[in-house]
This record gives structure tokens, sequence and C-alpha cells, in this order.
């Protein structure tokens, strides 16, 4: 059943296609009648017509007294109109009906209350005087005022908001015609997923995959004003697959099939809406997401969306949202765009589409992107990104410091109240970020993982709040100063210190390699997994092995690269290494031994002119005085906080 992709769609041309044949087959959802209370986010089905005037009669819009405004053309100051109480002057309160024959309103403030002594049969009466004139219907709420019967309240094809339902109520409506919400079927495929509640019992086993895209879909579909029925895990069968997908299309408005439309041989997603229906899209130039499949059952559209979790975020987001729109007969909803300098060079694929997740941040007023993980399988980089990039197929690369367009996944507001660090990955830091998240829920710590000398660097440029940095300056035995004087000459930086901290070669519990040290990297039997270049921790592994003689090209991984302590913990943990560099919290994180190697300080290195933002003070009252962030820190292991808040360095 192995697949191979037909010559993969440019994403405008299978746009196109798909858009096309949906026109083409004319669907449509049906409509129902709900209660107007109920109706929030609805699509109206039909156009809402007041079938009452509001107010539907004159009322009183202040409290006061009614009065016919003829009887007050004489008044002023010198000689006020006198108004007998009951008779040419009546009470109200604010929305009562305006007594018949009425037609005006002076607020109880502006008149003046007296006696008026009896005369001839009529008793002692009360009065209003009035100093001025009125005019006709001052201070009335007349029929109609806000809604006129039978005027258009709102139209067809539109999304009902809050105030839309207090007008249909006021209009007279209890009933409203909406669409009825599209129905996603979602069928999860694969041998190896297993559903989440399996794990409340035992941890997953080899090579199980706790399934949970189905989850990620049915909210994306929500959000887009659908409703989804999740079909059980179908496992890799051709009869199974093609029964739920026929199944579906014949109760559901939209099939996504989730998993099994790549090139593999257990990959039947084709081969079922072949034989089902029809296929009209296979494979779409776009990174991440190629393997995305689109045809048509029983008239219904059925989507093949890829397994890897990014993928299929893209996917729904870039097919799947604008045919629910369409459904609906609304607008697609766009997301929020900005521009922004991105901090370092991308390179991409020529003759695709790819999109970037990125952190956003703002910086002396410039919003600041900064790429984080590019896997397809990377769900954290969802969770991490604030927005997408969109790179075209004919860009090769994107420059350090050039403009770009982001589509925002978080608002503009979070994005301006987050601290951007990017320098040295240090595990502390996620402890930091969620102690200000807790403590200041209005701000968050944004860090990208860089390395020390792409933290200082991104300072240089104005691109960071902060960077994490761990450089040992050979030649002084200092840590971070002189490599800030010589870089940073031009800026006044304060370091203040957060942790110190133990490095050393992870490895497997019981050291089944029997590693000692790094003579031993370059032993035919072991694999090492590198920290990118201008890291801290690659310029403290390539210093040793100078020192040692020894050739960096003879150790097997030496140009594999992670980006952060536990991403080198997790590749030892999983066999794809034996040994690795890093801090002991992450060997402790995952139960691993730990040989060590060195005590590092790890500082943070601030410019000056943001020492006095809220943000970064908040930061260092952490740092400095919160017990609790400390005592958590330390139960991490490896970590020393004798100095923790204090200034090691100011110039």
């Amino acid at each position: 059943m192995k697949q191979i992709f037909l010559d993969a769609l440019s994403l405008e041309e299978a746009f196109q296609l798909l858009f096309n044949r949906l026109d083409s087959t004319a669907l449509g959802i049906p409509s129902e009648v709900i209660d107007v209370r109920n109706s929030i986010g609805r699509i109206t089905a039909e156009a809402v017509f007041a079938r009452y005037s509001s107010p539907f009669y004159h009322s009183a819009a202040m409290d006061g007294y009614a009065v016919r405004f003829a009887d007050t053309f004489t008044a002023s100051e010198t000689s006020p109109s006198l108004l007998e109480i009951g008779y040419d002057a009546i009470y109200v309160d604010t929305g009562d009906p305006m007594p018949e024959g009425f037609n005006a309103v002076v607020m109880v403030e502006d008149v003046n209350i007296i006696r008026r002594e009896a005369i001839g049969d009529r008793q002692e009466e009360e009065c209003i005087e009035i100093y001025e004139p009125v005019t006709p219907y001052q201070h009335v709420r007349t029929i109609g005022e806000d809604i006129v019967a039978t005027e258009l309240i709102i139209p067809e094809n539109h999304k009902i908001r809050h105030i839309d339902i207090g007008a249909m109520l006021a209009g007279g409506h209890t009933g409203i015609s909406v669409r009825k919400k599209p129905k996603i079927a979602i069928i999860p495929t694969g041998t190896e997923i297993i559903e989440p509640d399996v794990v409340r019992s035992r941890p997953p086993k080899s090579p199980e995959i706790i399934e949970y895209n189905s989850s990620v879909l049915s909210g994306l579909a929500y959000e887009s004003g659908a409703e989804t029925v999740r079909f059980g895990i179908v496992r890799d069968n051709m009869d199974e697959i093609k029964r739920a997908i026929d199944e579906a299309s014949k109760t559901c408005d939209i099939v996504i099939i989730n998993a099994g439309s790549g090139r593999g041989s257990e990959d039947y997603t084709l081969t079922a809406i072949k034989e089902l229906g029809n296929v009209i899209i296979n494979g779409v130039s776009i990174k991440p997401g190629k393997p995305f499949i689109a045809g048509f059952v029983n008239n219904k559209p059925v989507f093949g969306i890829p397994g890897y979790p990014v993928s299929a975020y893209l996917t729904f987001q870039l097919f799947v949202k604008p045919v629910i729109s369409r459904l609906l007969g609304v607008a697609l909803e766009e997301k929020e765009k900005i521009k922004a300098t991105i901090s370092r060079q991308i390179a991409s694929p020529m003759g695709v589409d790819e999109f970037i997740r990125v952190k956003v941040g703002v910086v002396d007023n410039k919003y600041i992107a900064t790429p984080v993980g590019r896997g397809a399988g990377l769900l954290m980089s969802l969770v991490r990104a604030d927005g997408i990039i969109k790179i075209s197929a004919g860009t090769e690369a994107l420059r350090a410091g050039s403009e770009v367009e982001i589509e925002l996944i978080r608002n503009r507001h979070e994005i301006k109240n987050t601290i951007v660090c990017v320098g040295s990955h240090d595990n502390t830091l996620d402890i930091l970020a969620n102690a200000i998240k807790k403590k200041h829920p209005e701000f968050s710590l944004s860090s990208a993982h860089v390395g020390s000398m792409g933290g200082l660097t991104a300072l240089k440029r104005g691109e960071a709040h902060f960077a994490g940095t761990h450089l040992l300056d050979e030649q002084s035995g200092e840590y971070n100063i002189p490599f800030i004087k010589r870089l940073l000459a031009d800026k006044k930086i304060v370091l203040v210190n957060l942790v110190y901290r133990q490095q050393g070669l992870l490895v497997k519990k019981g050291n089944p390699k029997n590693i000692k040290g790094f003579e031993d990297l370059v032993r035919d039997d072991v694999i090492f997994i590198n920290r990118q270049g201008g890291s801290g921790t690659r310029l403290l592994l390539d210093e040793h092995l100078r020192e040692l003689g020894i050739n960096p090209y003879m150790i097997k991984g030496y140009d594999r690269e992670e980006y952060t302590h536990m991403a080198v913990a997790s590749a030892v943990l999983t066999g794809l290494a034996d040994t690795g560099l890093a801090v002991y919290s992450s060997s402790a994180a995952l139960g691993l031994d730990f040989i060590p190697v060195a005590n590092e300080r790890y500082d943070l290195a601030i410019p000056y002119e943001f020492m006095d933002t809220e943000m970064i003070r908040i930061l260092l009252e952490i740092v400095r005085n919160d017990k609790e962030f400390r005592a958590t820190v330390e139960s991490l292991g490896g970590y020393d906080t004798r100095d923790m808040g204090k200034v090691m360095y100011e110039g």
C-alpha cells in the first residue's frame, strides 16, 4: 500500500481547486430555530426585523414632572410658570409612560415646589415653579426612539453578539432562525495510538502514542463554529478505515481522517477515499503539512490530515476552517497581523511555502520575533509560539534583522507584556516564567534558546530585555564579564547572578558504556549529542577537547545539535546518544547518571535602560526575594543559589 505523492500542488492551486469543487457541489447547512437568549455566536439563517417598536410607548427619560410644553412658553427667572401638581404637572419616574396629553418632562432638580393659597372654592394646592420654557418631548423617550417596528435588526449570515440578543428581545423576538452548526467527524487512525484514558493506570509502552490530535482538532472546530463527532480509534486496516469514512460521510457534513495520509506502507487514507469517492488534492507544497489530502465521499468533503500535530493544526487552519466558514455563509475571520523584526536568519527550502512558529516580544518599542522549533511533531512549539510567519515558496532565506509579517496566535496585549529572554537555556528559566505568571498574571516570560553568544548578540541588536549567559573566558577564568566588555562595549549592562550550576556528562542509569570523561567520547562504541554552536555548553566542551588535544570530528555525533539541556537528556534517555553535556538538573529530571565536569556561573545580562521598567523590576523582585522560587530551584538539584539576585557587574 505504499503511496507516492502526485505532483504536489501549490497552496494557491490547492485552495482554488477545493473551493471550485465546493461551489459546484452547492453544499448547504439547514437552519433551526433556537431561543434568542441562547444564540450567542450562532449565524443567522434569515434577516431579523423588529416586530415591535422600542420603546413601544412614550416614556419619561428622567425623574421629574410631566408637563405640557405649551404651558411653559412664558417661563423665566423673573416670571416663572406656576403649574399645579396633579393637574398641570404630574410626577413621573424614569421609564414611566407619559400621561395622556403631556409631552415634556422637567427634571426634578430643575423645579421649585411651593404651596399656593386656596382661591375661592379650591383648596390649598402644591405647585411647581419652572424658570425657563421646555421644548416638545424634552426628556421623553418617544415610541421607536431605539427600534422602529419592521426595522432591520441584524441581517442574514450575521454572527450573533451579546448586544444583538438584547436588540432582538427588545424588538419582540424570542426565537431566531440560525444555521445548524456543521457537524465534523474526526476519525483518529493508527495501530500505535492509544486512548488518553489508558495512561491513567499505566505509562505508555513502545510504540504506543497517546492520541491527542482529535482533541486539538475538536477545539479548532468549536472555535470555527462547528461541532464534532469523535470516532473511536481506527486501526491501520483498509476495510475498517473505509467503513468509518463511509459512515461518517453519511451522518456528518465534513470528515477528517487524522494520520495515514503519508507515503508509508500503512497509510490507507488516499486509497480509501479513492475507492469510496474521489480525490482532488494529494499533497500540497507547504511545510509542515505536505501530505494533505482532500476529496469527496457521498458528496461530503473528506480531509486526510497528517498525524504530526503541527501539520494537523496548520492544515486545519488552512483548509478546514475556511470550508466551515463557507458552509456557515460567513466571511473567514482573519487573525491579527503585525510587522516584526526577525532576530536570526532563517533558511527555507525553495518551492515550498513554509510556516515558521515564532515567539514575539516588544523591545524598545519594536516587535521582535524569534523562531522556535520547526519540526512538524513539536506540539510544544505551538504552545510556546505567539505567531506564525509564512515564508513564500520563492524565498530561500530571511536575513536577521529583516521585517516580516506575523499572524498572531496570542493577542497583541499579551505580547506587549512579555519579558523577552534570548540566550543560554537553563531549566530555572521555566521555573522563573511560572513564578512571574503566578504572582503577576498580566506578565509572561518568553525565552528563546540560541546560546550565550547568541543572547549577547541579541542584546547588541536591541532584540531582548535580557540574556542568559555562562561564558567562561579562558585567559582570565572569569565568567561573562570579559565577553560583555568586548561584545557590548557601547551598551551599559547590569549582570545579575541567577545560579551556580553543575555541568557534566549525562549517561544512562548504571553507566552501561562505562564513560568516565571526555577521553571516552572518541571511542567507536560511544555516540555523543552536542549543543548548538555559540552556546556556553558548546564552548565548555570545545575548551576541554582542546586541552586534551582531541579532534572534535573524531567524536561520533559532534555535529548533531540540540538547543536545550532537556533535549540532550532526552536523547540520552531514549538511546539516540550514549552521552551529552548538560546541567545536573536535566539528568535528575529524567533519572540519568551524571559525571561532573565543571561548576559554572549562570548570569542574567540586562541592559541598563530596562532596569527601571515594571517587568524587569518584577523579575528581579522574584529572583531576589521570592522564597518559594528559590526553594523550587534548589529542589531541582545541582544548583547553588548563594548569589541569586546579586549584581556581579555593572558597566
